[in-house]
């Protein structure tokens, strides 16, 4: 039997496209004040079929609405989804701009990384963005 760490990144991919998603709606949206299909075939470079599949899976699962033709909006638990996915990101990428890294390798690095860290860890990295690194000699 695996174990549990397997389970946890198992259900992290799962996740994984949902925040992806709703994260691009909420982007679209606030630049275009809509978001269509074809901003989503744009962005994630996948055929029309793959976005309407994903679409329909979102809104079955009460993230999205939509209708045919029609812009897709984010439900109050899509937004809540989205606000989620956008703040874990931004919390990884300052944390490795913080260890030095490029805020463009930070930028592509974060958006693997924002789906699989873990509470405890997501804590951590932002303990060290508003305290700075723990003296982990201090009690030797």
């Amino acid at each position: 039997m695996p174990p549990k760490s397997f389970h946890r990144t198992r259900q992290d991919h799962a996740t994984e496209v949902a925040e992806d998603y709703v994260e691009a709606i909420a982007e679209a949206i606030r630049l275009n004040g809509q978001c269509r299909a074809m901003d989503l075939v744009a962005q994630f470079d996948v055929t029309h079929a793959t976005v309407n599949n994903t679409i329909g899976r979102l809104q079955r699962d009460g993230f999205v609405e939509t209708a045919p033709y029609q812009p897709i909006a984010l439900t109050p638990k899509g937004k809540r989804l989205a606000d989620r996915a956008q703040q874990r990101h931004e919390i990884v990428k300052a944390f490795l701009q913080r260890l030095g890294i490029s805020e463009r390798t930070a930028e592509v690095d974060s958006e693997g990384m924002e789906h699989h860290v873990s509470k405890e860890t997501l804590d951590a990295m932002q303990r060290v963005l508003e305290e700075g690194l723990p003296d982990v000699n201090k009690n030797q």
